[in-house]
């Protein structure tokens, strides 16, 4: 999904009525938002972030100076590492350290629902939905999470809803 789309759903989710106009920049189509009020912003988490706080929704970005280092972390992480995944074994990857990460939480960051798990449930949900049930089950920590972010209010929207088998098909005899 190009990222002037996310931003478009991040901006509906939020609550903000007035659409902004997104152009991309470059090879990689970087998103740029052209404000009424000062300089353009560049990339999807500068953008995001600056969406949040209009919509005076800043407890999306952490409400502890450590909570907010993480929610920033998983925003560099989901440009850095998920936009740029290509191949199914670099996705798996990434798969597989991500579930092994989210074992013992709800979140990215612990206990609350931030603009990470937003913006990190819009970069993976390309990846998601092509997954087996087997690889769901192999996934259950993203799985667990993944089905939580989608049925978080607001935050689907028109994307495809990932089917989750709630009892388990296959041991784990791999």
């Amino acid at each position: 999904m190009a990222a002037a789309a996310e931003l478009k759903l991040l901006e509906k989710s939020l609550g903000l009525s007035r659409g902004n106009k997104y152009s991309a920049q470059g090879e990689g189509q970087i998103p740029v938002l052209q404000t009424n009020n000062g300089p353009s912003l560049t990339g999807l988490t500068t953008i995001a972030t600056h969406l949040v706080k209009e919509a005076n929704k800043e407890y999306l970005l952490g409400s502890t100076a450590e909570e907010k280092a993480t929610v920033q972390q998983w925003l560099e992480y989901r440009v850095t590492r998920v936009d740029r995944q290509s191949s199914k074994e670099d996705i798996h990857t990434l798969l597989k350290d991500l579930n092994l990460y989210l074992e013992d939480k709800v979140y990215l960051t612990g206990y609350n629902f931030t603009l990470a798990d937003i913006l990190l449930y819009y970069g993976l949900h390309r990846f998601i939905v092509d997954l087996t049930v087997q690889e769901k089950e192999k996934y259950l920590n993203v799985s667990r999470w993944f089905c939580h972010i989608q049925h978080y209010p607001g935050v689907r929207q028109h994307l495809s809803s990932v089917v989750f088998i709630k009892n388990r098909l296959y041991t784990n005899s791999h």
